[in-house]
């Protein structure tokens, strides 16, 4: 069976070609060790050597300062929902949320087995449709960190601006926004991202935590969740997650050799902005979310008719467009498109937007 053409899953994600080609000739034999990158012993210094490249690659592209740790955890973002607050708190009882979306919201509720959740900005009131601005933010200032949610894939919403938090840590769960959108890792406190949108592939989550933050953990903190365990281990306090480790770095090669963090986002906001013209300029899809919170990576639309819905889904399919469908929360249509997404994608998407309309409009 033949390669669809584009596929816009809302994750895992599209990889770049070259990175695929690089996975499939290391699954048989790793830069000539004899074995598969997946059977590498954790223990090896070549594998040992790629984490420390891989670590140096991303400290430099997403210029993340020294007083910043790095880690490669198991696992998915939701994980980081519990060890966030488990970690971070560091002895208070309350932090400040934004709920813009589902996953901001299933990161309050996780916190709220931990402490007191102010839900200090909210665009549930729009149907998160729009994120709250700077100052509609009802922040606490003896809160023990900000969290926030600077793109939601479920829901089509990105923030475009970075919340002012004052002395009080900001967090961000950057799973769509790292490599994505402009990302100043000196703002933050700590920065999560799950690696199977445009970090790689599923299994791991990259973490970046302030220093000074950690240490400090609730006393009832798992072992494996406590960023210090992680800090003291180098990421391999339990056996790593070598291969989505390894793909991350053939990901951030293929960044560096694009022209860096700036080209990629470029890119994706010009693969952004070829995708809702055309629904803007189409008589039966609509895009709810408004202008200046539409997410780059995640284009969430409906159609006028929503009975056309499974039409429009079997005819894109049929035209090797695949995962279109919105999330089951939301139901509609939504485009993911991550960084390995090229922008002949987007214009083949398009097309067939308008394509659809003149059959069917």
């Amino acid at each position: 069976m033949s390669r669809v053409r584009y596929s816009f899953s809302a994750g895992p994600a599209t990889l770049p070609e070259e990175v695929r080609r690089q996975v499939r000739e290391d699954l048989g034999d790793w830069h000539g060790t004899g074995i598969s990158v997946l059977e590498a012993s954790q223990w090896d210094p070549r594998l040992l050597e790629l984490f420390r490249q891989v670590e140096a690659d991303l400290r430099e592209l997403l210029a993340v300062p020294d007083e910043y740790a790095v880690f490669f955890l198991h696992g998915g973002a939701s994980n980081q929902f519990a060890m966030i607050p488990m970690n971070l708190l560091r002895g208070r009882d309350r932090a400040d949320y934004l709920h813009t979306g589902l996953w901001s919201g299933k990161a309050a509720e996780e916190a709220r087995r931990y402490a007191t959740v102010n839900v200090a900005g909210s665009g549930a009131g729009s149907g998160f449709r729009r994120v709250p601005a700077q100052d509609e933010l009802c922040l606490d200032e003896h809160a023990a960190y900000v969290h926030y949610t600077p793109v939601e894939t479920v829901h089509g919403v990105q923030f475009d601006y970075v919340p002012e938090t004052g002395d009080v840590p900001l967090v961000a769960d950057a799973t769509a926004a790292l490599l994505a959108t402009p990302v100043d890792i000196s703002r933050f406190g700590a920065v999560y991202a799950s690696a199977q949108k445009n970090l790689g592939v599923v299994g791991m989550t990259l973490v970046i935590v302030r220093r000074g933050l950690i240490g400090d953990a609730a006393p009832f903190t798992p072992t494996t969740f406590d960023y210090a365990v992680h800090l003291r281990t180098g990421s391999r306090f339990t056996t790593p997650p070598a291969f989505p480790w390894y793909v991350t770095g053939l990901v951030l090669d293929w960044v560096r050799d694009q022209g860096g963090v700036a080209e990629v986002v470029k890119r994706g906001r010009r693969r952004a902005e070829v995708v809702y013209s055309a629904i803007d300029a189409s008589g039966i899809f609509t895009a709810p979310v408004e202008d200046r919170a539409r997410a780059w990576t995640n284009v969430v639309f409906q159609l006028a008719d929503p009975s056309m819905t499974s039409m429009f889904l079997d005819a894109a399919e049929s035209e090797g467009l695949y995962g279109l469908q919105g999330h089951s929360a939301v139901g509609g249509v939504r485009a993911s498109m991550y960084l390995g997404m090229p922008e002949e994608g987007a214009h083949t998407l398009a097309g067939f937007l308008r394509d659809f309309e003149r059959r069917h409009g």
